[in-house]
């Protein structure tokens, strides 16, 4: 049996939404997702709701309680999920395949301009024993030690970060929904965060939710005529000890690709798919990930985004939203906003500079100080 997306909202990605709680900002994604859906009615035709969501981005304890009302799940079967949207994705993917569900609602958001201490809640999830105790006043340092690993390792220089960020903030111009996307800043103008990092090569967070609509192949028919197939689903938690995981690759973006892959059938990732959306909410992490996804050979992809393969227009177009560095990330629902994007490539929704839109592969990443990665497979 296979899965479609019959449907997709989204509501917010601002730096700040001022006059709508995050709940309200869920109920607004929602009726726009189920009117992309055909106009469904979730209360008589969504058999199960997922959630995905951290208590920690909330500052409230089991902060899944909100998520029923705003997605027309009140007594209704919701799930809720600590992880990425494309875990949820995920979850409702087998619970579909399943047979036990024909309509599975998917919800994430974030509103981290309600957090006063962002900096102390993402070192609060860091190992309690040895890492947290050092006091980081800044936690891009891991990703700052990680970047140093990769770029010795595989001789990227700066010039290359310079290429990433430069190729984000000009295909977000084309996006709507790219609050931060300003082409024309230079990489090297703006100040060092944490060496090698410079405040472009972080993106920024932002206001958003996201709802996706997956159905059956029995029942996506009478929700759209144009759904977009999920046909693999995968991934990994590499070893959550910083001090013993691969800083100069991501082990667990390479395997949950791999899962994806082997799921959907696919033997040569860089011949045969079309586009790719990946998390590149650190610049080095968009090449890094090409590498992971076999887009490109270890060591690569800063030579293939030299010649423009992954620009719009090129052989294998990265992130023609621009990506995190140009939308923002919100939180868990960044792996919903890759998703999203690359659905509406495919539909045709967007006017994208690519030439194959058949087959796309979604990847988002937990972020620090996490070693969790998420793999989807989309066709047409």
């Amino acid at each position: 049996m296979r899965v479609g997306i019959a449907g997709i909202g989204w509501f917010g990605f601002q730096p700040e939404v001022v006059d709508y709680s995050f709940r309200e900002m869920m109920f607004k994604a929602a009726q726009r997702a189920y009117e992309d859906a055909g106009g469904l009615d979730p209360r008589r035709d969504v058999d199960a709701f997922v959630s995905c969501q951290e208590d920690f981005w909330e500052g409230i304890a089991i902060s899944d309680e909100f998520a029923p009302d705003p997605i027309g799940g009140a007594m209704k079967s919701v799930y809720t999920v600590t992880g990425d949207g494309l875990q949820c994705v995920g979850q409702a993917y087998m619970m579909i395949k399943s047979g036990l569900f024909d309509v599975v609602a998917v919800e994430s958001h974030a509103k981290p301009s309600d957090i006063m201490t962002l900096n102390d809640v993402m070192a609060m999830a860091t190992d309690p024993i040895y890492v947290r105790p050092l006091g980081l006043d800044n936690v891009h340092a891991l990703a700052a030690l990680e970047a140093r690993a990769y770029m010795s390792k595989y001789g990227v220089t700066e010039e290359h970060l310079d290429a990433v960020v430069e190729k984000a903030h000009k295909a977000g111009v084309k996006n709507p929904r790219a609050a931060y996307a300003s082409p024309g800043r230079e990489r090297s103008a703006t100040p060092i965060v944490a060496d090698p990092l410079r405040e472009a090569d972080i993106a920024k967070f932002v206001d958003a939710a996201v709802v996706v609509v997956l159905a059956s192949e029995r029942a996506v028919r009478e929700y759209t005529d144009t759904p977009v197939w999920i046909d693999g689903a995968w991934w990994s938690t590499e070893i959550s000890s910083l001090e013993l995981h691969d800083w100069s690759f991501p082990i667990h973006a390479r395997e949950a690709a791999d899962g994806a892959y082997q799921q959907a059938k696919i033997a040569d990732p860089a011949k045969e798919v079309g586009f790719a959306e990946v998390d590149n909410r650190y610049s080095f992490k968009e090449l890094q990930h090409i590498e992971a996804l076999r887009l490109a050979p270890k060591g690569l992809a800063k030579d293939l985004l030299a010649d423009g393969a992954f620009c719009p227009g090129g052989r294998l177009p990265v992130n023609l939203s621009g990506g995190a560095l140009a939308e923002g990330v919100p939180f868990e629902a960044h792996g919903l906003a890759r998703l999203s994007y690359a659905v509406w490539v495919m539909r045709g929704d967007i006017k994208a500079e690519v030439d194959r839109r058949d087959v796309a592969v979604v990847h988002s990443w937990r972020g620090v100080p996490t070693t969790t990665s998420i793999a989807v497979v989309l066709r047409i």
